[in-house]
């Protein structure tokens, strides 16, 4: 999506501009998979990422850097791998390992877009898979996507132009939600894991290749 709006709004928009879309996406990704909540783990990653998420949101634009987005990105690839070698051996992250990780996740959440891999990754290695990956990364995300809101409102980031253009793609991809969930009904629980590992793996390349060309 950042492709995709720098053309059209600048830059320094992009980030309150998908803070405050994601709250419709994820709204509907929450009424679409409901049931699938894993409660506690939301509210451990949400009570970890709250605060440092509003310190990321508030020095965004200070937020450089090219080696920032090749240490994320070289973390998340090698992310994959870990957790599977986790899951073979029995093992997973702790609630307090996830409070800890969750804890540092909240700065770049706050201060740059498309953390929210790094979350998809932290949940599947607390244990979460399918479904529940899905509900429980949506509850954390409007959790943040509020946070943000705040924060970018005080430091007079939101402007009428940037909640229009919001409002606007969130309301075009809320029905998606209903349709993955369709989707991931009819998917076998390995093929979704891996969909996920693959999401992760291209995320991580994505951001490498950007500090690179940048």
């Amino acid at each position: 999506m950042p492709l995709v709006l720098v053309p059209i709004v600048g830059a320094e928009p992009v980030v309150p501009i998908i803070s405050i879309s994601a709250l419709f996406t994820n709204a509907s990704r929450v009424a679409a998979f409901r049931h699938r909540i894993d409660v506690r783990r939301a509210l451990i990653v949400l009570a970890s990422s709250v605060p440092t998420c509003a310190i990321g949101a508030w020095g965004y634009t200070r937020l450089s850097g090219s080696g920032a987005l090749v240490v994320i990105g070289g973390m998340l690839i090698a992310s994959v791998p870990l957790r599977r070698l986790m899951q073979r051996h029995g093992l997973a992250i702790s609630h307090r390992a996830l409070a800890v990780a969750a804890f540092g996740w909240g700065p770049l959440a706050g201060g740059t877009v498309g953390a929210g891999i790094i979350l998809l990754s932290l949940l599947m290695a607390a244990g979460l898979e399918g479904a529940a990956v899905i509900a429980t990364d949506a509850v954390v995300s409007i959790g943040m996507g509020l946070t943000k809101f705040v924060t970018f409102g005080l430091a007079g980031v939101v402007t009428a132009k940037i909640v229009m253009v919001a409002t606007l793609i969130g309301c075009m991809a809320f029905p998606g939600a209903f349709v993955a969930r369709a989707l991931v009904a009819r998917l076998p629980l390995h093929l979704h894991s891996a969909l996920l590992d693959a999401v992760v793996v291209v995320g991580g390349a994505v951001m490498i290749a950007n500090a690179v060309a940048s």
